[in-house]
């Protein structure tokens, strides 16, 4: 068992829509500030969905402050510590190592998607948030007093909403004052995660299993592909973001055979093919959708927020969209607090102005590198193997987001007649 233990009770009552990463933990960071919590999620009931996820120290200090969340984590979950580059035909360019350099910001923690999604979960129904499924919010309202969602039939009304509900989110249309659909990225990932032991002995794959964990990126023209190997050498997972044009209202996640794969990989590694041949079929082809940037987060009455991937979805050569979800909710149950009831549309203010420039420069993070790694120079490369490594910044991973809330709320909030000049005072000073 485990104590947690709550800030005195604010009376603000808080509505959370879905119980992705944003969602769970703006519930669960709202808890312990005191407010009140009501989550509803369209699911019927929790599934193991996904595969392969990471949390960067800046998110990771965020489960560090939840008690026992780390005993939870710690079995299912393994710390990165570097990351091996080679060029699609095999070439070795560079070991990258994020230990020496990131043992100081933090904790990271990599798993499975589901095992983490149910721990967190789990923890935020033990704490005693109350999550109900099968509620699908079908409707958004507000006024100057409140706010709140219709679902089954039942209008829920609270003091704020806060629409966690990812990148086809209905809170998007109250913000924005009309739907805004997801356009096609130009990529798409093929994804597996599958029983390794049939790779185990076999020379060619020894340098993968021979420390707790690896993960291996090959990069070629607008193609990489990424290994990763488990903790205890139990499974593998793969991933390959490749060029793709379909629209995306054909289905943004499907199966599709491992022969698909094949064609784009086409002439690369033999070792590749070798894991594809291990592979069960089919895969996922999960298509990477695109929004506009939104001008603003917070709706016009200033009582519903959109957080994580539903204000900001990230491509996944950021690995920050998830940790980004989770600052999303910290950042938010501070600014509440601040504020307290009478003043809490001031604090939806406070926490885009907080987030919106930080977010921005995140995600920018992600496709600067897709671009250095799918365009690459290699005769550049060769001459200079740095170049081509992943962009991991101390302004983005070194970074408390309770911390910075609680810091600089009263400047930020100071500035909300001039809302460019509230979101500059927190744009991240990056070299």
């Amino acid at each position: 068992m485990f104590d947690f233990i709550r800030d005195p009770e604010t009376g603000i009552k808080v509505i959370v829509v879905g119980t992705g990463f944003a969602g769970l933990t703006a519930a669960i960071e709202c808890f312990r500030k005191g407010h009140s919590v009501l989550v509803l999620e369209s699911f019927q009931e929790r599934k193991k969905l996904g595969d392969g996820i990471s949390f960067g120290p800046n998110s990771g200090r965020i489960f560090l402050s939840w008690p026992g969340m780390n005993e939870r984590l710690e079995p299912i979950t393994w710390n990165t510590d570097g990351l091996t580059i080679k060029s699609w035909k095999g070439e070795h360019i560079l070991d990258q190592d994020f230990g020496s350099k990131e043992q100081g910001y933090g904790k990271n923690y990599n798993g499975h998607r589901g095992d983490i999604h149910e721990a967190v979960f789990n923890y935020a129904t033990e704490i005693g948030i109350d999550i109900r499924l099968g509620h699908k919010v079908v409707d958004y309202f507000e006024s100057d007093t409140e706010a709140g969602v219709v679902a089954n039939g039942e209008r829920f009304v609270g003091d704020v909403v806060l629409s966690g509900d990812g990148v086809r989110s209905l809170g998007r249309t109250i913000v924005l004052g009309h739907e805004d659909k997801p356009k096609p990225s130009g990529y798409a990932i093929y994804r597996a995660w599958f029983d390794a032991s049939a790779l185990q002995g076999i020379p060619d794959f020894e340098w993968m299993f021979t420390k707790g964990q690896e993960i291996c990126a090959w990069i070629g023209p607008d193609i990489h592909f990424i290994i990763a190997t488990t903790k205890k050498h139990n499974d593998l997972s793969w991933v390959c973001t490749h060029k793709d044009d379909k629209d995306v209202e054909e289905g943004w996640m499907a199966e599709a055979p491992i022969a698909d794969a094949r064609k784009h990989l086409e002439g690369w590694d033999p070792l590749i093919h070798k894991i594809l041949d291990a592979t069960p079929d089919p895969i996922i082809d999960w298509k990477l959708v695109y929004r506009d940037p939104l001008p603003t987060w917070i709706s016009p009455k200033r009582r519903t927020a959109v957080i994580g991937d539903a204000a900001h979805p990230f491509l996944p050569t950021s690995i920050q969209g998830a940790s980004q979800a989770m600052e999303d909710g910290t950042t938010l149950a501070v600014c509440l607090q601040k504020s307290g009831k009478e003043r809490v549309q001031e604090a939806l203010q406070v926490f885009e102005a907080l987030r919106y420039e930080r977010v921005r420069a995140a995600q920018k993070t992600g496709e600067t590198t897709r671009d250095i790694w799918h365009k690459a120079d290699w005769n550049e490369v060769k001459k200079n193997p740095e170049s081509i490594k992943l962009r991991r910044e101390e302004w983005l991973l070194n970074f408390d987001s309770e911390k910075y809330a609680e810091d600089h709320y009263a400047a930020t909030a100071a500035l909300l007649d001039d809302p460019e000049a509230a979101r500059q005072l927190n744009a991240p000073k990056i070299d």
